[in-house]
């Protein structure tokens, strides 16, 4: 796949500047940005396409940008952030909540708020995921109380997380674009996982983490029981020791339901799977039972529903030329 490079060391300094400002927006979003001390901008930024979001590696000294609420009303992708620092220290801000992210923390921002970040004088180097807000698995909620919060990545899922990205930056050039969709539901499965293992276990979270935390158990269940075409709000419900409506409740909060989220997660998978090269020889019918379609004829109207396309067409019209 393409990636896009910018480094002002090619640039003459009167140019780095403006340059820099129009990358960071492609590599982020838009935002002001303030060299410190006069400093000279020089840095290097790299935008890796992953599926519907993108893996951005970013390095550079001496920089402090503000996403304003005048930026965000101006344009809003609607997109979450996540940043592994590999180097150097990151401040970061938003929500009232602050942080100093040093080599092997993570931290968080969504595009929809205002938000900072500085930098100092020592190299930094980041690799940020980007990725549209409707494909979190862990709800609206879960995410806005992590923004502006550091999450250590160097042991369990977080290193895990954190080996993730930095191989898929690395081995990107070799990734066709099938693969990159498939990358992006890996990393979201990992972001969701390592979500649930800090809200789930750390006990400076806002007291709102114990309806989180359970969310993103009941969130996990449904991944390990997809395949079940039966699978229905009672039996999460009774799986997790709790009543129909409060389930309603908990999911209600993240702006869903049991059944929409178990749908979009379904199709999810499926529309992964037609497209992924190793399967490309497996019939329909055999991906949509893999994920809790046992009917056929069933599938193929949800799925067109749910994409404007029937599956055969999806495959095709996302096919990999070689």
């Amino acid at each position: 796949m393409r990636a896009t490079v910018i480094d002002t060391a090619g640039l003459a300094e009167r140019e780095r500047a403006d340059v820099w400002v129009e990358t960071m927006a492609m590599a982020q979003v838009t935002q002001r940005v303030r060299f410190l001390d006069g400093a000279v901008p020089q840095g290097r930024i790299e935008v890796l396409p992953l599926g519907t979001g993108q893996i951005s590696v970013l390095s550079h000294t001496a920089v402090e940008a503000q996403r304003t609420p005048r930026l965000v009303r101006q344009s809003d992708p609607e997109m979450y952030h996540a940043a592994l620092v590999t180097s150097g220290e990151v401040g970061i801000e938003q929500f009232g909540q602050s942080s100093l992210l040093r080599r092997g923390d993570v931290g968080f921002f969504d595009s929809s708020h205002s938000f900072g970040t500085f930098t100092g004088p020592i190299p930094t180097g980041t690799l940020i995921l980007q990725f549209p807000k409707r494909l979190l698995r862990g709800g609206e909620r879960t995410f806005r109380q992590l923004c502006g919060r550091s999450l250590p990545a160097t042991e369990g899922v977080g290193r895990v997380f954190a080996t993730f990205l930095a191989e898929v930056a690395a081995q990107h050039d070799a990734c066709t674009p099938q693969d990159a969709v498939a990358l992006q539901d890996t990393a979201l499965d990992l972001l969701t996982a390592l979500l649930r293992h800090h809200l789930g276990r750390d006990a400076t979270a806002p007291p709102a983490s114990g309806t989180e935390a359970m969310y993103l158990r009941i969130v996990a269940h449904i991944g390990e029981h997809l395949h079940e075409p039966g699978l229905s709000p009672q039996d999460i419900a009774r799986a997790h020791s709790i009543s129909v409506r409060y389930l309603h409740r908990i999911f209600q909060r993240n702006g869903t339901t049991p059944r929409a989220f178990l749908r979009e997660q379904r199709m999810e998978r499926c529309r992964r799977d037609l497209i992924a090269p190793a399967l490309r020889d497996v019939p329909v019918h055999a991906i949509a039972a893999r994920w809790g379609y046992p009917q056929a004829d069933a599938f193929s109207r949800a799925f067109r529903s749910h994409t404007g396309m029937s599956p055969r067409q999806w495959r095709a019209a996302h096919a990999d030329p070689r």
